[in-house]
This record gives structure tokens, C-alpha cells and sequence, in this order.
């Protein structure tokens, strides 16, 4: 008599697209999807990257080759964001859960000379510097960027989503934000002001989607395996502050994180919740 297998089969065969899932957590979160048996899109708005993910993921994964597929979406320009979500429900119909994750990672600064630290976007903005503008240099400008893809993103994906889940509390959307809206960083507040509404905008989703759930995770340091730094020994110095600052003395890897977006996805009883996975940062 085969074992009952109630837990791990509650993505089997549920369509899940990943916005950001060519790289990073977002790469991970497909893999996880895909390794729990459901049927995953891969959608970011660089198409040669969409396709070496995809190509990672079915030769990992090669008995789920007819269950992975890849589709961009340019959310880089706000006078096409609009349509071109629209056009990638309508061909992806029906979804079960949409997942927008970020690409966090040590990025080098605009001047390949600053304090590299953390970045969260679903797309990484044109022309957003890392660290970002202090809000007393930054321009209206700076301003949009750091919304473009970190909230308008995300509300215009929630808008278009709305109509294309089943209204079930088995269906989920999950968004992502930096443990920044909680444990703020010096210099960082009109990025933060962005990353904070994302918080405002996914517990207000949980009601207008309803019965969809919507959650938000809230992410730490993650060495996702695509920073660009100056040199090794500028990495170590980067990392080994990073670890200092944790509980856990480790800078999680994206599959770490991927399970946080796993059981928004299953629990069918979470909405309107932020999970934090941070590795304690916010403790000291």
C-alpha cells in the first residue's frame, strides 16, 4: 500500500508564473515550483535571459520539460507595462498562483566605487543607482524609478491577475519587499518609501482579490550568484559585514528564500501577511 501524499502534492499540476524567474529568488522559487510538480512560466523582461532559464531548468529538471515554459514581459517602460501584462494573462490563461519576486543581490555602485549593498526589484530599474540617491539629491525622476518597477509593477500585475485566478483561496499572488520597511537603512528612504508601499499595496490586494490570497515576503541579504563586485577581495569584505550583521552567521542562498514564497503558495489560510526571512537581522 502506497504512502498518502497529502503535503507535498499541493502544487501538483497548478500553473505558476514567476515574475523575475530568469535569475535569483525568483529562478529558485520556479525551480521549487517545478520540483513540487506544477506547471511554471518563467517571465522577466529580458528574452535571451528568460531562455537560459529556461534551458537551466529543464536540464534540472528534464521529466518536467513539457511543464516549464518562458514568456517575456517588458516592465522596464511604463507606456508599454500596461499591455504588455495584459497580453501575457490572456495568452497564459488560466493561472493559479503569480508570484513577483525581486532580484536582491550586492551590486556594485553607479561610480563602481561605492558601498555595494543590498538591491530588491522585480526588474532592475534603467538608471537606478545602488546605493540609491539620497532623497536630498534625488529628482522626480529618481523618484519614479524607484517606484516603476518596485509598486507600479506589481499594482498593474495585481490588476491584470485579478482577472485571470480563480476567485478560490486555493489561488495566491505573492509580492516581495527588503527587510529595509523594517529595520531602516541610512540614505536608503526614497527606496525604502517604494518598498514600504508594497506592504501597503499587497494587504489592501488581500481584500479587493478576495477570496485570492495575497501575501508579501520580506527578504534580507541573499547571495543570489549574480553580483557584480570589483574583485574577490572586495566580495569577501561584503559578505563577511553581511554575515556579521545575521544570527545565523550565513547570507542565505536563494533556495533558502524560495521557501517562504513555497508556503505562501500552500497555505491556504495566510493572506494579507508579510513572512520575513532575514536571518535575524532585525535581532541586533
Amino acid at each position: 500500500m502506497a504512502d498518502q501524499v497529502k503535503y507535498l502534492s499541493k502544487l501538483h499540476d497548478k500553473h505558476v508564473l514567476v515574475f523575475g524567474g530568469s535569475s535569483g529568488i525568483g529562478y529558485a522559487v520556479a525551480e521549487a515550483a517545478t520540483e513540487h510538480g506544477a506547471r511554471v512560466t518563467i517571465s522577466s523582461s529580458d528574452p535571451e535571459r528568460v531562455a537560459r532559464a529556461l534551458d537551466a531548468i529543464t536540464k534540472a529538471y528534464p521529466s518536467r520539460r513539457n511543464y516549464v515554459s518562458g514568456r517575456p514581459c517588458d516592465l522596464g517602460d511604463e507606456d508599454t507595462m500596461d499591455e504588455n501584462i495584459r497580453t501575457l494573462f490572456e495568452e497564459l490563461d488560466p493561472v493559479d498562483h503569480v508570484v513577483f519576486t525581486g532580484e536582491f543581490g550586492l551590486r556594485k555602485s553607479a561610480d563602481g566605487k561605492g558601498v555595494v549593498e543590498l538591491s530588491v526589484s522585480a526588474t532592475a530599474p534603467v538608471g537606478e543607482s545602488v546605493p540609491p540617491v539620497p532623497i536630498a539629491n534625488a529628482t522626480v525622476e529618481d523618484l519614479r524609478t524607484a517606484m516603476g518597477a518596485r509598486y507600479i509593477a506589481p499594482a498593474l500585475i495585481a490588476k491584470h491577475a485579478g482577472r485571470h485566478l480563480r476567485p478560490d483561496p486555493g489561488t495566491s499572488m505573492t509580492l516581495s519587499t527588503g527587510v529595509v520597511t523594517e529595520r531602516p537603512i541610512p540614505g536608503w528612504s526614497a527606496v525604502a518609501g517604494a518598498r514600504s508601499a508594497i506592504i501597503g499595496l499587497g494587504k489592501n490586494l488581500a481584500l479587493d482579490l478576495r477570496p485570492t490570497r495575497v501575501n508579501i515576503v520580506a527578504v534580507g541579504a541573499v547571495d543570489t550568484g549574480v553580483s557584480i563586485h570589483q574583485d574577490a577581495d572586495r566580495r569577501i569584505d561584503v559578505q563577511s559585514a553581511l554575515e556579521s550583521r545575521t544570527a545565523t552567521g550565513r547570507v542565505a542562498l536563494a533556495e533558502d528564500v524560495a521557501e517562504a514564497y513555497l508556503y505562501c503558495m500552500k497555505d491556504m489560510n495566510v493572506t494579507g501577511s508579510v513572512i520575513s526571512t532575514n536571518g535575524g537581522v532585525l535581532l541586533r
